[in-house]
């Protein structure tokens, strides 16, 4: 399936040539998200400063909690590109290869701290059409976290959702990150 809109190859504006640069600079290439929404400079701002912001001031949560949160939303949404670019991430930073290769079936999954289990359940939950929070899943976040870092995760996954349904919106598929990683990931 082809994407929605045409992805640029050549950025034309000093605002699309920076985001080209810092694109190739942190990912190797430009990401396909960059391409797509370069159609529209309004929404590259916007998502470049909401990105910049959350990468200056998203702190509280610890990063293998917000990167399963992240990756729990991009796998419920079914956003191939997200969860691709995801899995890269994780093996670049460090998550552990088990994890990461258990979060599409983390029920099953032996390799999950309860803690670890509530931000999965929640990230699904808050993803769901309508949202439904059990009051048993309140009540375990609440234990395990503060309430800055249960905002923060709330966060997290908001965001999560604004980048894989836009992409999935756009039909941006896997760009081949997980591909460079040593961990294969789990079929399907």
């Amino acid at each position: 399936m082809e994407p929605v809109v045409p992805l640029i190859d050549q950025p034309r504006g000093l605002l699309r040539r920076f985001a080209w640069r810092y694109s190739k600079k942190r990912f190797g290439r430009v990401a396909d998200p960059l391409r797509a929404m370069a159609h529209h400079g309004g929404v590259l701002v916007a998502s470049g400063a909401l990105e910049t912001a959350v990468d200056m001031g998203w702190k509280r949560l610890d990063l293998n909690l917000r990167w399963l949160a992240i990756q729990a939303v991009s796998a419920s949404i079914g956003c191939t590109w997200c969860t691709d670019y995801g899995y890269y991430e994780a093996m670049n930073v460090g998550i552990d290869p088990a994890k990461v290769r258990d979060v599409p079936r983390w029920r099953e999954s032996d390799v999950y701290t309860d803690d670890e289990r509530a931000v999965l359940e929640y990230a699904e939950a808050a993803t769901a059409t309508p949202a439904v929070i059990s009051e048993d899943l309140v009540k375990r976040l609440n234990a395990a976290f503060s309430n800055d870092q249960i905002v923060e995760l709330a966060g997290w996954i908001a965001l999560e959702n604004f980048r894989s349904r836009t992409n999935a919106g756009l039909g941006l598929r896997s760009q081949g990150f997980a591909e460079s990683c040593e961990v294969v990931p789990l079929a399907g």
